[in-house]
């Protein structure tokens, strides 16, 4: 069997999350709360983080595209297994990934991490916002 992908639709779901994270991190959004939650507090740590930017946006397309290379085909099997509709498939698939191996692997490490509680529900809030949107995107514009 082949696994078909829409490589339109991986591009637009990979933007998809940047759209998403411009809009959850904004400061009048849950930007101001990230920052306070992840310890950011003073001018010098907002230089670093903004010094840091660039960088952190390179890696985020390039994880994001994976990230959505990846849901493209798990969409396409889970589709093709269960034969609902494209997008149904696509929007199940992304909760069941993102409870499975995202959310799960968040409350794991941010407890031993000894994050605040709040902050691992605010990135993993962000997370399966992302997916959801990703698989949106990838259930619409079919293989």
């Amino acid at each position: 069997m082949d696994v078909e992908v829409n490589a339109l639709a991986i591009v637009l779901a990979t933007l998809s999350s940047m759209v998403v994270g411009a809009i959850w991190y904004a400061p009048s959004v849950f930007g101001n709360e990230w920052m306070k939650l992840a310890g950011i507090k003073n001018k010098k740590d907002k230089e670093v983080v903004k010094k840091e930017a660039t960088r952190a946006i390179i890696v985020t397309i390039a994880v994001s595209f994976v990230t959505a290379y990846v849901l493209a085909h798990m969409a396409y099997l889970s589709n093709y297994f269960f034969q609902n509709s494209f997008l149904y498939d696509s929007l199940t698939t992304a909760f069941w990934a993102w409870l499975g191996f995202t959310a799960a692997r968040f409350v794991t490490h941010d407890a031993f991490e000894g994050r605040r509680q709040k902050l691992t529900l605010l990135n993993m809030g962000h997370e399966l916002v992302t997916l959801l949107a990703m698989a949106l995107v990838i259930g619409l514009i079919r293989p």
